[in-house]
């Protein structure tokens, strides 16, 4: 048993016992059910019920014995001290406020049919847990779901930028150019991307925006991999200009473990991204603020005109030649940017912003992309599912990894329509 199962029984009123008795006998209304608290505190609040024949208004926790209540420490918490109702699968004791007052205690019912189709899902071995029932999903109810979840998304990645903007003191330009740099380590080494813009202060970047060289020996020296580099004449020139602009400025490098090579296509190595990085800081002056004014794909397409310096034309790594290098800055990874960096940020700074037009430009933005096309986008796929465009993907990739890969199917609109259906069959 669950408590976001009982949670759910309550909140749909799907419980068997009408009227319902409380353990001391007496007879209790659910006239208002409350809101449903998904952070800390009690579990619903501005419940209002009726016992006998007094209405009660106040907060109502649920848990799966009554003895939990003291597990939880609940009655040395003064958040709890407005509970007017304790729920429970199973009544194992009596429970006081910390004033001293004993709770009131329905021992909820519920079909066993529900319980059972709730397991089926929660235990299923399918990766989209609702395989097994997806006929019962209304087209209707999905696609408000997909807006809904694609928004959660955006959220869900708001949070990262409203940190750094904390950290900054709302400085845009520094929060956009440390997310950016997370984008370009592809996943696998956002964290030392992250890092290394954290390291190497953007203003000193700047300095050097018309010297691509110079920018590649701070951001390879400021990465740790210069340190024990294959040499050849390019590396101990960038290695003797970096000790240079290391002592000028200050600067710190990070530690060299901190990126990851196994199972990598060459074009997705350390050293071709970090270089790509180099490349987009050489324009990167007033960057932020031409994508916030024109954030379309024709218009972002031009200003992200990334191309590697020669060497990289023919190293993946320091010191190893090879013919040709595959460090074009393709479409997919400049989608990928504008996905997963700049759509977040557009949709973080028109946020408060109340004119129509800014609210939906990252909706603009997202619908104007293709699908994605990876593995978790393909099991939707087999699913029946068939996005349109990165919106939609975005909004499945975020149902997938919040919702069916944690079994949370009773927090998501879609198990929770299923469950719906089952309990009219």
């Amino acid at each position: 048993m669950k408590e976001d199962f009982l949670h759910y029984i309550y909140k749909k009123r799907l419980w068997l016992d009408k009227p319902i008795e409380l353990t001391d006998g007496r007879r209790v209304e659910i006239i208002d059910t409350g809101f449903h608290n998904y952070d800390s505190g009690p579990d619903f609040f501005n419940s209002k019920i009726k016992i006998d024949d007094i209405i009660w208004v106040g907060n109502i926790e649920i848990h799966i014995n009554s003895s939990d209540w003291y597990k939880h420490k609940h009655e040395k918490d003064p958040a709890y001290s407005n509970i007017i109702l304790h729920i429970v699968f199973k009544h194992d004791k009596p429970i006081f406020t910390s004033n001293g007052v004993e709770i009131p205690v329905w021992e909820i019912t519920f079909p066993q049919i529900i319980y059972n189709k709730y397991e089926e899902l929660r235990l299923s071995d399918n990766q989209i847990p609702c395989t097994d029932y997806k006929e019962l999903i209304e087209k209707e109810i999905f696609n408000i779901h997909i807006e809904k979840m694609s928004i959660e998304r955006l959220e869900y990645k708001s949070e990262f930028i409203n940190d750094l903007l904390t950290k900054s003191h709302n400085d845009w330009e520094y929060a956009f150019y440390v997310s950016l740099a997370r984008s370009f380590g592809a996943g696998i080494n956002s964290e030392a991307f992250e890092q290394l813009a954290i390291n190497t202060p953007l203003k000193t970047l700047r300095k050097y925006s018309d010297n691509i060289f110079k920018l590649e020996s701070i951001l390879f020296g400021q990465s740790g991999l210069l340190a024990n580099a294959n040499l050849d004449d390019y590396v101990i020139k960038l290695k003797a200009e970096y000790l240079y602009l290391r002592k000028l400025h200050n600067l710190s490098p990070i530690s060299a473990t901190n990126w990851k090579f196994s199972k990598m296509r060459p074009s997705n190595l350390p050293h071709i991204k970090i270089a790509q990085f180099a490349s987009m800081v050489s324009f990167f002056n007033g960057l932020f603020t031409t994508i916030i004014n024109t954030p379309d794909y024709i218009s972002l397409k031009k200003i992200f005109k990334i191309k590697v310096s020669d060497y990289w034309l023919k190293h993946y790594t320091f010191g190893k030649s090879t013919n040709k290098t595959m460090s074009g800055f393709g479409n997919t990874a400049f989608e990928t940017i504008l996905i997963n960096t700049i759509a977040p940020f557009i949709f973080v700074y028109n946020k408060n912003k109340t004119t129509e037009d800014s609210q939906s430009k990252h909706y603009i933005l997202l619908s104007s992309l293709k699908p994605e096309n990876n593995r978790e986008i393909r099991l939707w796929n087999e699913f029946g599912i068939h996005p349109a465009n990165a919106f939609e993907t975005q909004a499945l990739l975020h149902i997938k990894k919040h919702y069916c890969d944690n079994r949370k199917c009773l927090k998501c609109g879609i198990g929770q329509h299923i469950m719906q259906q089952i309990n009219k069959l």
